[in-house]
């Protein structure tokens, strides 16, 4: 059998839970193709008992996991997710950001917005990430490589409804070229990915919880937007998108934001 795509790697998923609903989510799914490529994976998410299912998921396929339970509100949790894969495994070598809220942290259009709302889903969204980073940087530079990978949003460059996601999923573009300039001497590199229409728990179910819609009508709708087959992406789209740029496949790849939309981001003037 030839060698796995990420063999001797472990990995930091924060957000490897998901939300209620049909399907996987995209931090479950990057976490299951993580380690079936031979990754150790740390599943973090806030809901421990969701975090230990997508680590059972990994174990049943036989490959080794642990869960983690840490807020990414909290500093201090997300300090000590990363310590702790130091601690089980001797090393970091990916970290994954999967964490993101928009209609359940009540985003509204700029005229609605509540600051709470706003500060809430900045909160979650970027300083999240920013917090992750500040703690696993250090270790990364003093491996001499890593890779950091951050969910960004289609929303960063589209026409989007509501501003608080918008502005949290654009910054963390600029945050991530930011971060892989400044430790590309270290050999640590830095990528976001831009999911664009995705059919995952949070994307759908939640939208139809809150819009008191079937499940099928906002799926439907959301479908119909998508200009590759007229059809949603899925959560492994973009699991495969991060195992190419956690890979040493992209070893001389940094501070690129990659699409996986299934040209949403190109369909301009229609």
């Amino acid at each position: 059998m030839g060698s796995k795509r990420l063999d001797n790697k472990t990995a930091v998923i924060i957000g490897a839970g998901q939300s209620p609903g049909e399907g996987v989510g995209n931090g479950r799914a990057t976490a299951l193709l993580f380690a079936r490529e031979g990754a150790k994976v740390l599943c973090v998410d806030r809901d421990l008992a969701s975090a230990q299912e997508t680590a059972a998921k990994v174990h049943g396929e036989g490959g080794e996991a642990a869960a983690f339970a840490a807020d990414v509100l909290s500093e201090a949790a997300l300090a000590a997710a990363i310590n702790e894969c130091k601690s089980r495994w001797g090393r970091i070598d990916i970290l994954h950001n999967n964490v993101g809220i928009s209609v359940a942290g009540g985003d509204a259009e700029v005229t609605e917005i509540t600051g709470d709302a706003f500060d809430l889903i900045m909160r979650v969204n970027l300083r999240g990430t920013v917090m992750a980073c500040k703690h696993v940087i250090p270790i990364m530079r003093e491996q001499g490589n890593g890779s950091i990978i951050n969910i960004s949003s289609l929303a960063a460059i589209e026409n989007y409804p509501w501003v608080a996601y918008k502005a949290s999923k654009s910054a963390m573009v600029s945050f991530t070229e930011q971060i892989a300039i400044q430790n590309a001497r270290y050999g640590v590199r830095a990528n976001a990915i831009l999911p664009g229409l995705i059919d995952t728990p949070m994307a759908v179910d939640t939208r139809a919880r809150a819009w008191g819609k079937s499940r099928a009508e906002v799926a439907a709708a959301r479908d119909a937007k998508v200009p590759l087959r007229n059809k949603m992406g899925t959560a492994w789209d973009v699991a495969y998108a991060a195992l190419y740029l956690a890979s040493e496949e992209a070893a001389f790849v940094t501070g690129v934001a990659l699409r996986v939309d299934g040209g949403g981001g190109i369909n301009i003037g229609a």
